[in-house]
């Protein structure tokens, strides 16, 4: 398994999809991580989940202090912030391959998970075309390595690494389109989602317990869209006093974000909660009636790439109301498992969540609707056995 995203030590708040994966897959073969080291992070360590077990290894690719192009909300987002970061690529790439190879060396994998494009799909294609032999490789594209990463140059990059892996999955219906459209290994890609835990971690909790207000959960970047969740709070304060907002979740645009609350006069009723652990973002879900995802395409071309999140708020029993983005389709149904408002229209998706203020039976059902829809579709026992059946099919063509 190749990442760059993955938790770093125990209690990291880095996205956990990649690790859930693992261990799902666990149950099935002999899974090893590969994912880049960092300042304070275990060289290599053995992570257990009752009795599934995953061998994790970091490579290095700068000391300590320099190792900073991945985590704390992805390559894309740490280059943005500070571009001289760029000039860690090529180190980066080098060390990832030769840790790619020394690793198949030592266990002679049966097959190769990269996550992501660039770097981990690059990464295993070069070593190919370098005339290093490895095993059948599925890639994934999760969203922002494919929309985000544009121009002729880049746009060839993904257009030969996507045609020189043996299997690509993406994970919503739209980026399956998207690659169509571009022409990206035609014919060749499947639709498979990451999952979510929904047995035992993003459930609705008591039935008992008092659900107020609204939640967002997720990083603050332009993609969230949260700059027009804080302009409809400005038109629902009125409408509904004591109405309040948890935003959840962290990121370089907080600073702008708390001072628009402030100047719209919405500061007293927007509570900024920070980064929290993983555990505790189910209970800020069961806590809330409504789960808000009003995300966007942002000037990068950046977008969702499916919206998990929406996955974990209905499981958590929320109703949501989310962005009309293609791949959100895939989660939320508008009218049936929850409620769809244009893209940065603060207006629209104000007039969406009163809606469901309003209307306690429509929110109630869809919240159950959507609770039934996610544990049919995104649990990560069903996914697990998904990407377990393509790595059995990958395995046995390639004998």
């Amino acid at each position: 398994m190749l990442a760059s995203t993955f938790p770093r030590w125990e209690g990291d708040t880095e996205p956990r999809f990649v690790e859930s994966l693992s261990y799902e897959l666990a149950e099935h073969f002999d899974v090893s991580v590969l994912v880049p080291h960092c300042r304070g992070a275990a060289r290599q360590e053995t992570l257990k989940n009752g009795d599934r077990e995953l061998e994790v290894r970091r490579f290095r690719y700068c000391p300590d202090g320099l190792e900073t192009l991945a985590y704390e909300g992805g390559m894309l987002s740490r280059v943005r912030r500070n571009p001289l970061r760029l000039l860690l690529l090529p180190l980066f790439l080098v060390a990832q391959m030769r840790a790619i190879w020394r690793l198949h060396r030592e266990q002679a994998f049966a097959a190769t998970h990269a996550h992501w494009i660039i770097p981990q799909g690059f990464s295993v294609t070069l070593l190919r075309r370098l005339s290093f032999a490895l095993p059948p490789v599925l890639l994934t594209s999760h969203g922002g390595d494919l929309y985000a990463l544009r121009g002729r140059f880049l746009e060839e990059i993904k257009r030969r690494v996507l045609s020189r892996v043996d299997a690509v999955t993406v994970v919503s219906e739209a980026m399956r389109r998207y690659c169509d459209e571009k022409d990206f290994a035609p014919g060749r890609i499947d639709v498979q989602s990451m999952g979510v835990d929904l047995d035992t971690t993003f459930t609705p909790g008591d039935s008992s317990s008092p659900r107020e207000g609204l939640v967002f959960v997720g990083r603050l970047v332009e993609k969230k869209g949260v700059e027009y969740l804080i302009d409809a709070m400005a038109i629902l304060a009125p409408q509904h006093p004591g109405l309040r907002l948890k935003i959840v979740g962290d990121g370089p645009l907080r600073g702008s974000l708390e001072a628009r609350a402030s100047e719209l006069g919405v500061s007293d009723c927007i509570r900024f909660v920070g980064s929290v652990l993983n555990a505790e973002v189910p209970d800020y879900l069961r806590s809330a009636m409504i789960g808000v995802m009003p995300s966007v395409v942002a000037a990068s071309g950046d977008q969702e790439g499916l919206g998990l999140v929406a996955v974990e708020a209905m499981g958590c029993g929320c109703a949501v109301v989310a962005s009309d983005l293609p791949a959100v389709r895939d989660t939320v149904i508008d009218g049936q498992t929850g409620l769809m408002a244009r893209p940065a229209d603060a207006a629209d998706l104000a007039a969406k969540i009163s809606r469901l203020l309003e209307d306690d039976f429509l929110r109630e059902r869809l919240a159950e609707d959507g609770r039934r829809h996610v544990v049919k579709n995104f649990n990560w026992s069903a996914v697990g056995s998904a990407y377990a059946g393509l790595f059995e099919k990958l395995i046995a063509s390639s004998q």
